[in-house]
Formats: structure tokens, C-alpha cells, sequence
């Protein structure tokens, strides 16, 4: 909270309060990429899902996620970071037009408060763990702290607190990993006494099978490519070069630092089966907890924290950035003066946060929680974007028709309007790619602004 605090100095703009000024260098981009979905989901949703289902079970995180990362720094970052953008809104405006923009930033916002309320539950629990205090009100503690610094500092305060935080996640994790594997008498030990299905990384042979596996790789490892979180932390490097760079170390960062939490979950099965839990989800917090030293238990749930803070701090501002950006500044037009433009970027966060703090009271699973919202993005915002940047017969209808049709398809196959045998996001993806192609042939006309 003093970092996010001091951190508002450098906020004089609306342009500092959501990219920090494009002024990031690599160390900074770099550990606030890593720390975008680090969060919840890997260290709680993952390793309950890992216990449960072996390494099939979390190819949508931490896998997922630094494909994701890896995918954008190959073919995304340099093209998007030329534009001068502010948001992903602005993206497709300088794509498709103003009002494919809108409708693109209309089906972005709503993902973000499952991303949100994910992170304030995961806060909730560890406060209820440590603490005793009630999932409300660890919840609404959580919101509070995270609304504090990032209402003040925007994305310099994301930026510089996620650097302390990386480094107290990656000393909390490998504390732990390294005294439980000391605890087993080795790493190799834990592996020789894990299920078989602990390291199974491919299916069977069966097509569903396969189905299932490309569709939990595509949820956030597709789904979180036009997402306004992972655009806001890389448009803010100070060059294209340096954004790049950034997200090749966070891809790499993600993956190895992501797999620790998998390790202590079941070193902890292995060497305390004793412990039993209604929620899965608190097996890490209750062995630290019950097994380990103080000083380690400060280690790591300080690492949780930390974990958890930055990736509620970068989803609050991502849709208050869109409201306030392609919705509400287009109202007025350039009428707006920055003190204004900031304190509209300021409410948006409160209603944001209030927003969230509702959906983590009437849903609490983690890992839904985060999948569902990605497979809103997968379905009708992937597509658009891809051809825009790469297929020179896109057009804005096609836009459209790949937008609404990709969605419309997806709720159909979801609520089981049309029954399916295949994912549903993976089928209503293929359905947003024939309407990209077909409202395209059908009705071409020339990009707006468009990319060479």
C-alpha cells in the first residue's frame, strides 16, 4: 500500500494512470507480465485440480498461460504496440471502425469480474485460514487494499508493486519446495511415491480426449490473447523490442515459477495424506499452517499475497480503463480535460471493485470462476483480431458477424440448446472464424488504419 502510495507521483495523466507512461523498462514489464495471472488460480485452482486430475487437469494454467504470453510476444506485441493504442478498444477502432471497437469493448468488460472475484476469494480463504475471519470478510478486506494502491497509482503502482512481489513469490515457493523436498529425503523420492497419472502430459488416443485436451490449452492459452489485462502491462515497456523481450521472460517465468506450486501440493498429499479438507483449495495454506516453521509461514503467505494483489490490481484496471476510454470519453468527444479523465478513471475502479466483490459472494470456485470468463474472449474477440492484424480481406462486417456469431454459437452450445460432442468454446471459436470468412468475402471493404 506505501509503494502504490508513493508510486502516485508519477501519475499526471490519464495516459500514466493506464500504461504508465509507455516508460516500463524490461525488469519491470517483465515481472508485471509474470504476475498477471499469477495469482489464485495457479497457486490454489491449479494445485487442487493437479491433486485431482494429474498434469491433464491444469493444461489451461499454468501451461495455458505462458503459451499465451509466448503466442502474444511472437505475433501480437509488435504489430498492436505500432498503433499507439491506449486500450485494446482502440485496437480494433484502428481495425475495424468505432463501432466494431464498442462492441468488442462492450464483450471484454465482463470477463474481467470473474477474473476479479476469483482473486478476492482466493484472498478471502487465506485470511480465513490464518486468521478466522469469514470468506465476506476477508473478501471485502482484500477489495480494499488492492482499491487503495491502484486507485491511486494506476499502472505505475501495478508496475512497481508487482516487482516486489515477483520477488516474494519466487523466494515463498521455492522455500517451501526446497524444505518439503528435504522433509521426503529428495525430489525423486516425492516422484517415485506420486500417482502415475501425476505426469501423464498427453491424452489417449481417443478424438474426445484430444478435444478436451487442445480445448483446456486454448482457454487461457487462446482466450487471454485479446485481453486488455496482459495489452495494458505490455504496451506500457518503453519500446516495442523491450515488450517483446518482456513477454518471452514472463512466458519462461510463468511456466517453471507456475509448476512449484503443483510440486508442493503433492509433496504435502505424499507426506501428510493425513490432512483432510472440504475444499481442496486450502490444502497449501492448512500445511504450511500445520507444518512448517513461523518464518516460513510469513514466507508464503506473503508470497500468496503478493501473488494474489497483483493480478487483482491489473484486472480492476483493465475494464476501467475500456469504460473510461471507448465508452465513456467518446461521449464527449476530446472535451475532457486529464484531471477529469482521471477521476472517471478512478469512479470506473470503485464500480468495478463493488461489482466484483458481489460475484466472489455468489460464486467461489477458482478455477471456474477464471476459465468461464476466458472463454468469453476465446469465442468472439481471438478471431477478429487475428485477421485484422494478418488477413488483408478482413473487413468490419466480418468483424461483426465473427463477434456476435462466435458468442450467440457459444451460449448455444453451453446451455445445450444445440448439443455437441466437442467443447463448446472450441466449437463456437471454429463458428467466429467461418463468420470472419464468410461476412468478410461477403461483404469486403478496405481496414481502417490498417497495418502493413
Amino acid at each position: 500500500m506505501a509503494l502504490g502510495a508513493w508510486s502516485s507521483r508519477f501519475v499526471k495523466t490519464s495516459g500514466d494512470f493506464m500504461l504508465a507512461g509507455k516508460q516500463l523498462p524490461l525488469y519491470l514489464s517483465a515481472s508485471a507480465l509474470f504476475a498477471t495471472w499469477f495469482g489464485s488460480e495457479t497457486i490454489f485452482g491449479a494445485s487442487s485440480e493437479y491433486l485431482n486430475h494429474g498434469l491433464l487437469g491444469v493444461m489451461e494454467d499454468p501451461f495455458g498461460g505462458a503459451l499465451c504470453l509466448l503466442l502474444f510476444g511472437l505475433f501480437f506485441a509488435k504489430p498492436i504496440y505500432a498503433m499507439q493504442a491506449r486500450t485494446l478498444g482502440d485496437v480494433y477502432k484502428k481495425l475495424f471502425g468505432k463501432r466494431i471497437a464498442l462492441y468488442a469493448t462492450i464483450f471484454m468488460i465482463p470477463a474481467y469480474f470473474g477474473f476479479i472475484a476469483a482473486q478476492l476469494v482466493a484472498f478471502g480463504l487465506i485470511l480465513g485460514a490464518v486468521a478466522g475471519l469469514s470468506m465476506e470478510m476477508g473478501v471485502m478486506i482484500s477489495a480494499a487494499i488492492v482499491l487503495f494502491y491502484t486507485f491511486l497509482g494506476g499502472m505505475w503502482a501495478i508496475s512497481i508493486t508487482d516487482f516486489v512481489q515477483t520477488i516474494v513469490i519466487v523466494v515463498g515457493l521455492f522455500w517451501l519446495t526446497i524444505t518439503l523436498s528435504q522433509e521426503a529425503g529428495g525430489i525423486f523420492i516425492i516422484m517415485e511415491q506420486a500417482p502415475d497419472s501425476s505426469f501423464t502430459f498427453f491424452p489417449p488416443p481417443k478424438a474426445g480426449a484430444w478435444m478436451e485436451y487442445l480445448g483446456a490449452w486454448a482457454i487461457l492459452g487462446l482466450g487471454s490473447i485479446p485481453s486488455q489485462d496482459i495489452y495494458q502491462r505490455s504496451m506500457s515497456a518503453k519500446s516495442s523490442g523491450t515488450a517483446q523481450k518482456s513477454l518471452f521472460l514472463a512466458s519462461a517465468f510463468y511456466l517453471t515459477i507456475g509448476l512449484l506450486p503443483l510440486f508442493i501440493a503433492l509433496s504435502g498429499k505424499i507426506l501428510y495424506p493425513e490432512i483432510s479438507l472440504e475444499n481442496d483449495q486450502l490444502l497449501l495454506p492448512e500445511l504450511v499452517l500445520q507444518h512448517s516453521s513461523l518464518p516460513l509461514q510469513v514466507a508464503f503467505f506473503g508470497a500468496l499475497l503478493s501473488a494474489i494483489m497483483s493480478t487483482t490490481s491489473s484486472s480492476m484496471l483493465a475494464p476501467t480503463a475500456l469504460i473510461t476510454e471507448n465508452i465513456i470519453k467518446p461521449l464527449k468527444y476530446d472535451r475532457w480535460s486529464e484531471h477529469q479523465m482521471l477521476w472517471i478513471l478512478r469512479i470506473c475502479l470503485v464500480a468495478i471493485t463493488l461489482i466484483s466483490v458481489v460475484l466472489a459472494f455468489w460464486k467461489t470456485n477458482i478455477y471456474s470462476l477464471i476459465g468461464e470468463a476466458s472463454m468469453l474472449l476465446l469465442v468472439s474477440l481471438l478471431t477478429p483480431l487475428t485477421a485484422g492484424l494478418y488477413w488483408k480481406k478482413a473487413s468490419s462486417t466480418g468483424a461483426k458477424w465473427s463477434i456476435f456469431g462466435g458468442m450467440a454459437a457459444y451460449l448455444l452450445f453451453y446451455f445445450e440448446f444445440i448439443p455437441i460432442p466437442a467443447p463448446h468454446h472450441l466449437a463456437a471459436l471454429a463458428v467466429s472464424i467461418v463468420a470472419m470468412i464468410i461476412g468478410s468475402n461477403r461483404y469486403p471493404g478496405p481496414l481502417s488504419n490498417k497495418l502493413s
